[in-house]
């Protein structure tokens, strides 16, 4: 048995040590930003998802972020744009934080800056949302106290402590003490990141909870149309396997929006709004709309952000009230030329007005494909108005309707610079083959879908690598506001690599261009094209 004195655990190496160190302090940063976000879920479960300093930072970037960068997001990325921006604001989030936790091991009032300077940009984001009230920004400002309030703790525990009290050896130190400094560090930092993930959790469960229409939109029943519509004939759609259904059904129809927390609107708590240049404004509320003459309305909708062959358009039968009716109960006064509609989260669509009211069949819809509107879509209602963008005719969560001109107000996507009117361009989507598909060698059946809302599809030809056109058959047509689908047999297809082409030619002669455009600021042009190779 050895007569010599225990001896202290020797020094980490100088490098190593301040290694330790950092990563301890960013540690101890992260910690903190965990449960300042925690917090700031909580409190945003009495004052509403959206004002979440996450949700309201993110939503405040989407409206700042410039025209071309958003488009590329949404090019890029598709319908995964939100939860990419989500990731990136975490992410930033997640830097800045361990930044504080490494300002703070040396000047804590910087460290506790940070965070002040986060509460000051999230209660900023908050506050300056269009449908911000007196507490939007409180979620923000009690995150920043909370995380200024931990990374500070957090840091005098890691100083008081030792720098390498992390590890299993502390410099003078014994291992016992060592190993308690270590455990009360790790506890400490371990149980703030417990504690703010359970709170961010708790709060977005009582959030959802608070907010959870599904059961008020199950208990909707929508009455029957006035004069329902006969069933989409089966001759609409030519018998292709791999072309897109005629009716897209709801849980695939496209979904390209703002709103990062999906408004949720208690029906029997919603009211329409319609006003401004009118002789009567109405006050409408959903039980008034379902006793209105409901109508269906087969339309095609799609959005301007979509590309040349891009997937964000669909067809829908919709069913709700009569929007030129109303308005010419209301009384519109003459000069007025421009229909605002506003959302429940504030976004602004703004419709020519002549375009409402010259016959076309405009809705106030409450229903999609026979089920009420799916709370992603619109519920408990949304505008439609034929022959434009989604941008500049179908108001999601619509709660007001403002009766005005284009001098006097610009809607949120013209002042981003995009076409004040928003009218559909004509396209054709080649959707069969598929992109670079393998075919086989002598009759190859090429199909697709063609749109030109409002004005209808007369004609649909192809041609294989540059060649001569030639025409495609066209499936029944459904009328004007809905797209038209379509096949064609390329006979005598030989082995090796080959472009297809499609161009559409509307119901008043006008051929599709072959003039490439971006979708912004008017909607993209240009024929769609496809390479497949034949074996």
């Amino acid at each position: 048995m050895s007569n010599h004195p225990s001896q202290p655990p020797p020094h980490p190496r100088p490098h190593r040590a301040r290694l330790l160190r950092a990563g301890a302090a960013a540690t101890a940063g992260l910690a903190a930003a965990t449960a300042a976000l925690g917090a700031g879920e909580l409190l945003a479960a009495l004052t509403g998802p959206d004002t979440a300093p996450v949700i309201a930072v993110g939503s405040t970037a989407i409206d700042l972020t410039p025209t071309p960068l958003k488009e590329y997001a949404v090019r890029t990325f598709g319908t995964d744009d939100k939860p990419v921006l989500l990731g990136g604001i975490l992410l930033t989030t997640a830097l800045l934080a361990a930044l504080a936790g490494l300002l703070a091991a040396r000047r804590p009032a910087y460290g506790a800056g940070v965070f002040g300077v986060f509460a000051l940009a999230g209660a900023w984001a908050a506050a300056s949302r269009p449908d911000a009230h007196p507490a939007a920004a409180a979620p923000a400002l009690a995150a920043g106290l909370v995380g200024a309030a931990a990374v500070l703790a957090l840091a005098r525990l890691l100083r008081t402590t030792g720098p390498t009290s992390v590890t299993a050896a502390a410099a003078a130190v014994p291992a016992g003490r060592a190993g308690s400094s270590r455990r009360t560090v790790l506890a400490a930092t371990g149980g703030t990141v417990v504690a703010g993930a359970l709170a961010g959790v708790g709060g977005r469960t009582l959030s959802d909870r608070r907010t959870d229409v599904a059961a008020a939109r199950d208990a909707v029943r929508i009455p029957p149309a006035a004069d329902p519509l006969p069933p989409p004939p089966a001759a609409l759609r030519p018998k292709v396997a791999g072309l897109s259904p005629f009716v897209t059904p709801n849980a695939d129809f496209y979904r390209v929006d703002t709103a990062l927390t999906l408004p949720r609107i208690d029906p029997r708590q919603w009211a329409l709004r319609i006003h401004g240049m009118v002789d009567h404004p109405l006050l409408l509320t959903f039980d008034d709309l379902l006793h209105e003459p409901l109508e269906e309305l087969d339309h095609t909708l799609s959005c301007v952000s979509n590309e040349v062959g891009g997937p964000y358009v669909g067809t829908t039968r919709w069913l709700g009230a009569s929007l030129p009716a109303l308005l010419r109960r209301a009384g519109v006064r003459p000069g007025a030329d421009q229909l605002v509609g506003r959302s429940q989260d504030g976004m602004t669509i703004g419709t020519p007005l002549e375009s409402v009211l010259d016959g076309r069949r405009a809705l106030l819809a409450v229903a999609m494909n026979g089920e009420a509107l799916p709370v992603a879509h619109g519920f408990p209602c949304r505008s439609i108005v034929p022959g434009f963008y989604g941008y500049a005719s179908a108001t999601k969560w619509l709660v007001d309707l403002d009766v005005t001109t284009f001098a006097a107000f610009d809607p949120y996507w013209v002042r981003r610079g995009w076409d004040r009117t928003g009218a559909v361009r004509t396209a054709a989507r080649i959707e069969v083959p598929a992109p670079f598909a393998r075919v086989p060698a002598g009759e190859v059946t090429v199909a697709g879908t063609a749109w030109a809302t409002h004005r209808g599809v007369a004609a649909v030809e192809v041609r294989v690598d540059g060649g001569p056109w030639r025409q495609a058959l066209l499936a029944a047509d459904g009328g004007p506001d809905l797209w038209r689908q379509w096949s064609h047999t390329w006979a005598g297809a030989t082995p090796g690599t080959h472009r297809l082409e499609a161009r559409a030619t509307d119901a008043t002669g006008a051929v599709q261009t072959e003039e490439r455009a971006t979708p912004f600021p008017a909607g993209a042009t240009g024929w769609h094209s496809t390479v497949v190779t034949v074996t």
